[in-house]
């Protein structure tokens, strides 16, 4: 296969942790934009995070264990070693340069869709790939999405995309830590339904997303 026929798909975050819509999102990219390729990009230093991430081998290992059995994925490390800021044109181009004219789908999110005016360079970004975004309920609570809230409407951006269908499913990683800080790992075995068993075992047994008082 070409690279100019290649279907590649970049979906990129902080997986702070990979949790099951994280998962759930890659299973509808693949299967809806008949990708050859999808790779996962945990960020490195996130010009949008306010707040500091979980250190990168952490949250490298924890998509390893959260993808690495999907065909055609690939955890891609590379934004984790570049210095400075991370932004997505850069490893759009550094893909495109890989595989010269292979048509690039950015994976994300209803809330990031309504963000990516405030991206850098997203008009030239724009430019390069294909916007595939899957929607997501409106507010996140204490410890999920509140799914009484309606789907974001994607419509408002006002931006060409196509759209990812999946079920909207009530979990987040700002929920997750909230709770696990909250109730430290001892209580991982109940939040093994919204991430994959290899990771609430790797939470748990790396101490991680505790309050040390």
């Amino acid at each position: 296969m070409s690279d100019a026929s290649l279907r590649i798909g970049l979906y990129g975050g902080a997986f702070d942790p990979p949790h099951r819509a994280h998962r759930a999102l890659a299973e509808a990219a693949l299967d809806q934009l008949s990708l050859d390729r999808l790779l996962i990009l945990p960020t490195g230093q996130a010009w949008h995070k306010s707040r500091s991430l979980t250190d990168a081998r952490h949250r490298l290992a924890m998509c390893h264990l959260a993808f690495d059995d999907l065909a055609r994925v690939q955890v891609d490390d590379r934004e984790m070693h570049r210095v400075g800021p991370t932004y997505t044109i850069d490893t759009v181009q550094e893909v495109l340069a890989q595989y010269p004219g292979a048509q690039v789908f950015l994976v994300i999110g209803a809330d990031q869709l309504q963000l990516f005016r405030t991206w850098h360079r997203w008009q030239e970004l724009l430019s390069l790939v294909t916007l595939a975004v899957a929607e997501r309920a409106g507010r996140i609570g204490d410890d999920a999405i509140d799914a009484s809230h309606p789907p974001t409407d994607l419509r408002e951006a006002d931006l060409p995309h196509v759209r990812l269908q999946m079920p909207l499913i009530n979990v987040s990683a700002t929920a997750l830590r909230r709770r696990l800080s909250r109730e430290g790992s001892s209580t991982i075995s109940e939040e093994i339904p919204l991430v994959s068993q290899p990771v609430a075992s790797y939470i748990s047994q790396q101490h991680l997303y505790q309050t040390h008082s």
